[in-house]
Order: C-alpha cells, then structure tokens, then sequence
C-alpha cells in the first residue's frame, strides 16, 4: 500500500464531475487500498478519488463513533468503500457544524448539511446497498459526495466567507502551508 498525495485548492480535478466506477477499472482493489491508507496517514475522516488525482465516482469513509454527546444520533457504517454514490432523499432538517477537508489543509468553517439522508451506493464487489445515514455519518457522506461533484466545503458557505478566507486559500493554492501530510506538487496540476 502507498500513501498518495492528496491535491489541494484550484486543481482541476477537484472541481471535475466524476465517473463512474466500472468493474474494469484498472487497479480497483490496489487503488482503494491506497486511499485507506491515505485517509489514515492524514487522519482523515473520508477521502475521495479526486483528492488524490483520480476523476472516479469513488471514496472511502470511516466516520463511526465521531459523535461523543450522542453515539445514537449518527448512523454507524464502519470502515466502507463507496461506489457510484447517489442521494436518494435529504431531509429539509438541517444541521450547522465546522468542517474541515483535506484538500483545504488548515481551513474550517461552519457548513449546513441535512441532518438525514437516504443513500444508494455500491461496496467493492459493486453489491447495491441503500442506507439512512444521520448525524456525522450523514455530515462525512455528504461531504465526500460533493467531492465527486466538483464541489469543496467551502463553495457551500457565503461569498463574505469565503472573501475572509482568501488569504488562507491563496497560501494552500501556493503550497504553503503545512498540511502534515503529502501535498500534489505544483508541477501536477
């Protein structure tokens, strides 16, 4: 297994509609191999194909047990692999919570998200699951879902906000900020 660069703020690929994942993708088993030990070496919560270069509609998650106050209130799924995601249904309940994403490395901010949804997707061995995921499970799903559509956390916040962070996200579109883990080099994109 290797650990992957993950690219970061104004690459291509991070603003890309991905596609799918076919059983002739090459290197499948190999590649999601990679990104879970990608996502743990940046202590990641999820992790996206495109975050590592890779315009495929595929990412891993493993969000169990991240809500302390209430374990009850998110939808425990383990350690997955998710295939050609779709969301079947949101709920119009909304929850505000800071998020963070690898690709923006040192970023936060508060971001909406339904509190429920009802999701469709494959497993490695493309077995069709449909899932109600709440709480953090629903927050991290949602999240890396966005990914394959081309969309950062920080698209989903106010055009003020986003003004505030402008010089944060020049820094990480330069590389210079310390993400702790192994950028994309300039030269990739």
């Amino acid at each position: 297994m290797d650990v992957l660069p993950i690219v970061t703020y104004n690459d291509p690929v991070l603003k890309q509609v991905a596609k799918p994942v076919t059983k002739d993708t090459p290197n499948l088993e190999r590649f999601i191999s990679d990104m879970f030990e990608t996502m743990d070496h940046a202590k990641g919560l999820g992790l996206a194909a495109p975050q590592v270069g890779h315009s495929i509609r595929l990412f891993v998650i493993d969000a169990d047990g991240l809500d302390e106050e209430d374990p009850s209130a998110s939808t425990p799924i383990g350690r997955r692999v998710i295939l050609n995601p779709e969301i079947v249904l949101e709920s119009d309940d909304s929850i505000t919570f800071e998020e963070g994403c690898l690709s923006l490395p040192d970023l936060r901010d508060q971001v909406s998200r339904a509190s429920e949804v009802i999701v469709r997707f494959q497993d490695e061995a493309f077995e069709t699951h449909e899932m109600t995921l709440r709480g953090w499970t629903a927050r991290v799903f949602l999240h890396e879902f966005d990914h394959l559509e081309g969309i950062l956390f920080i698209d989903r916040i106010s055009a003020f906000k986003r003004t505030l962070h402008k010089a944060k996200l020049e820094s990480i579109d330069a590389n210079e900020v310390d993400a702790g883990y192994e950028v994309a080099p300039k030269t990739t994109r």
